[in-house]
């Protein structure tokens, strides 16, 4: 009689089932505890591995001074300097130099008559030898978040860093500033064609910013798109979108394409935008590609070293997470978080693993701002 393997009959049966459920299982795993919880922080890669996360709110501080240092050698996160101003809804970015930049973003007080909200232009540079934070020269305009990180902040090739849209509690900042490290301040360049909030920006190879989506000052969600030239200084209008959308995620891939996924739109039945397009810097224009198995915004974009992308989380509290392929166009379901979260953190750690810190959660019994972080492995 003829025997059959067992084993790789199951195998076969179950690659079958996965291929077409569209899933591509890896695994989130708990890591050390940040201690305090924060949503709407920031973190950064050093130089030297480890992860700086700064700032942002828990549900009885909008505008955390604290800060903390994530090891990934042992897994623990420990204390480190505080900010000189509280901040959440700000940017963080690594300079050249090794020190991170820490602009914008608000800060609220709570008093017995009510709560009164500040909108910060000051920054401060975090110094990784000594672990302390000191203030920077200030932005010419105030630039905070609702409820969201409404501005961005862009390294560019010559070392300087791009700050673009925004605005504070009056409005919308149409011009855009440079920060220059060698001499600590920011300057004034061109304007954008559209004031915006919620969009994105996206380092080109050749070096010019991508600008795209976000809401304008009537509140209109956007399409379009514009590209910041650093040689001259000015934002030129380029190729719209498909699809208005304001919170996605932006990331550049290995062709030089850049994947936006995601985010919401004027739908008030269901804002979430499960759509995806690549724009294409060599003709300017947009294409649709594969669509997330999950609308969502709020979400994390992170460019995993095997060049797909993983999409983590994300409104309403997500914990699902799924991989994009760039050879395939597709998105397909991989491992979830142990906790849904939203209004998170993500970095690439230098083993390849993605760590994900904090963020706000609502699933499971455990509501609340979080102090916890997981490993995508």
């Amino acid at each position: 009689m003829k025997r059959t393997n067992v084993g790789v009959c199951l195998s076969s049966v179950l690659l079958v089932l996965g291929t077409s459920l569209n899933v591509h299982t890896q695994t989130w795993s708990f890591t050390g505890s940040m201690g305090a919880q924060r949503a709407l922080h920031t973190a950064t890669v050093l130089n030297n591995g480890e992860v700086l996360v700064a700032g942002g709110r828990n549900r009885l501080q909008y505008g955390l001074a604290s800060a903390t240092l994530y090891n990934p050698s042992v897994g623990t996160f420990t204390p480190t300097g505080n900010l000189n101003n509280g901040r959440s809804d700000h940017t963080a970015t690594l300079l050249n130099n090794g020190r991170v930049l820490i602009a914008g973003g608000d800060y609220t007080v709570f008093t017995n008559s009510g709560t009164q909200r500040f909108c910060l232009s000051s920054a401060e540079l975090y110094e990784p030898s000594t672990g302390t934070f000191t203030l920077t020269g200030s932005l010419h305009s105030q630039r905070c978040g609702g409820l969201y990180p409404e501005f961005t902040a862009t390294l560019l090739g010559n070392g300087m860093v791009l700050i673009a849209g925004g605005g504070d509690l009056n409005g919308l900042v149409s011009a855009a500033e440079l920060y220059d490290p060698s001499t600590g301040t920011f300057s004034v360049t061109g304007s954008l064609n559209t004031a915006r909030f919620g969009h994105t920006a996206t380092v080109l190879p050749t070096g010019e910013v991508l600008i795209a989506g976000g809401i304008n000052s009537a509140g209109n969600y956007l399409a379009s798109a514009e590209l910041y030239n650093p040689s001259t200084g000015t934002f030129t209008p380029t190729g719209s979108m498909k699809t208005t959308r304001e919170l996605a995620t932006a990331t550049l891939l290995g062709s030089g394409q850049v994947l936006v996924a995601g985010g919401e739109h004027s739908n008030l039945v269901f804002p979430y935008i499960s759509e995806a397009e690549l724009y294409n810097p060599s003709t300017g224009k947009w294409t649709t590609t594969g669509s997330l198995n999950t609308g969502r915004f709020d979400h994390t974009a992170t460019l995993l070293n095997n060049g797909q992308v993983l999409i983590a989380a994300g409104a309403a509290r997500l914990a699902s997470a799924e991989l994009y392929d760039p050879a395939t166009g597709t998105f397909s379901v991989t491992g979830s978080l142990n906790t849904g979260r939203r209004l998170h953190a993500d970095v690439l750690l230098p083993n390849g693993e993605v760590l994900v810190t904090g963020g706000y959660a609502g699933s499971g019994g455990n509501i609340g701002y979080l102090s916890s972080a997981e490993l995508f492995h």
